[in-house]
């Protein structure tokens, strides 16, 4: 007999969403996580004042419904993000001409989520390619467009499949402002709070090295130790989850739906200082790059801490991983000190996370789809195998790469075991 309903590797919001639900229903199931923290690729850090920051995932908006009842119901407290004022463009310009560029950006994002898919002119092309056939485009426009993909989708455009890119775009479907809102006391401490109600149903620093998929049963080996369920889900990234040994092997259509994801590159910055000195100067504290290209900033002041956190994404990212912080620390305060006013070069504090390469999710915000002509792989990793599922953000139907999908994936995943069960 099992030792356990389910057992649920990672404990992301995915992981933790799963066996909330599951817990909930009556199952007895248990999740393992390798890191020793729950959260995956939201966590936290504490400044040398006791300010804690998230240095992982941060932000949602309203449309992000699935997120703010777990926040609601969690009694965590959200800010909105401070937007009064100019936006700063990197090399400068006039924010007329700033504005222009944006509307033609997101002109030319709804023409990529209007392509038909089943149009073969569009088969087999990277996002890379089809930008170079919009020669209708001003060039800032689709230089900007290019920037758009290495800042959210944290990969170049050359590498990235535009099926892939047009099927996740559709599902981002928010009319309020992706960076609307976040956690006064971290989005980390959300996870934490969602992973105290698994009660010594959590398991932290235990990796699940290897699957074997029995008649009746699963069996997990989690460093060395054999756990047995009727279920497993697989809450983790598809890059990482290709790691764990799985046997019998996967059908070769698995595989290749695994193997057809590569990890997104991304760090992420958190610069305080003593005063929100650009407000003085009728500035939001938001900056746009369009050279270097993948990098962004945006205030993220809260009560008595005045900060702004800058992201880098793409090639910008894997070529700042390779170097020194504390060169990306001047190098990012003198961006700032340049778009936003002098005192940018004297913060009180910089934390950098970078995600690159990351032992346990491989990157951030998302793996992306590579392989071009993996057209199903979303499809046949979430219809998985009896007893085996694969659950997280980058499957979701609802905000793909994001805490919202993340939480989702989670309930689709419990809702499937439900059933199979009924």
């Amino acid at each position: 007999m099992a030792d356990h309903d389910v057992i649920v590797i990672g404990a992301g919001f995915t992981g933790l969403t799963a066996a909330t639900d599951l817990m909930a229903a009556g199952l007895d199931v248990i999740v393992v996580e390798a890191r020793n923290r729950v959260g995956g690729r939201v966590e936290s850090e504490y400044l040398p004042n006791g300010t804690r920051i998230d240095t992982g995932g941060q932000f949602l908006c309203r449309d992000m419904t699935h997120l703010v009842e777990t926040a609601q119901r969690f009694g965590a407290r959200t800010v909105f993000s401070h937007v009064d004022g100019e936006q700063s463009y990197r090399p400068a310009i006039p924010p007329e001409h700033g504005d222009a560029i944006w509307n033609g950006v997101e002109q030319l994002r709804e023409r990529m989520r209007s392509i038909d898919l089943t149009n073969p002119t569009f088969s087999g092309l990277t996002v890379g390619q089809w930008i170079d056939r919009q020669t209708d485009m001003p060039s800032d426009v689709t230089g900007s467009f290019r920037r758009l993909v290495k800042g959210l989708w944290c990969r170049a455009p050359e590498d990235v499949a535009l099926a892939y890119l047009v099927s996740n775009d559709r599902r981002i479907t928010n009319i309020y402002p992706e960076l609307e809102m976040f956690m006064r006391d971290t989005m980390h401490a959300l996870a934490d709070r969602l992973a105290a109600g698994l009660d010594d149903r959590l398991r932290l620093s235990a990796p699940a090295t290897s699957i074997t998929i029995m008649e009746d049963e699963i069996e997990v080996d989690v460093e060395g130790r054999a756990l047995t369920a009727g279920h497993v889900i697989i809450a983790v990234p598809p890059v990482m989850a290709r790691r764990i040994e799985i046997s019998p092997p996967l059908p070769a259509e698995l595989e290749r739906a695994l193997s057809a994801w590569e990890p997104g590159c991304a760090i992420k910055l958190q610069i305080g200082y003593r005063t929100p000195f650009w407000r003085d100067k009728g500035l939001s504290g938001s900056v746009m790059w369009s050279d270097p290209q993948g990098i962004y900033a945006c205030d993220a002041s809260h009560d008595d801490y005045f900060g702004i956190v800058v992201f880098l994404g793409g090639p910008l990212a894997s070529e700042w991983h390779k170097r020194p912080q504390t060169e990306l620390a001047n190098f990012v305060t003198s961006e700032l000190s340049a778009a936003l006013g002098g005192k940018g070069h004297e913060p009180v504090s910089v934390c950098i996370r970078d995600w690159v390469n990351d032992a346990w999710s491989d990157g951030a915000y998302s793996d992306v789809i590579t392989d071009l002509e993996a057209t199903d792989a979303e499809e046949i990793l979430l219809k998985g195998l009896p007893r085996l599922h694969f659950a997280c953000s980058e499957l979701s139907p609802s905000f793909p790469g994001y805490i919202e999908g993340a939480i989702v994936a989670g309930k689709l995943a419990a809702q499937s075991i439900l059933q199979d069960r009924e």
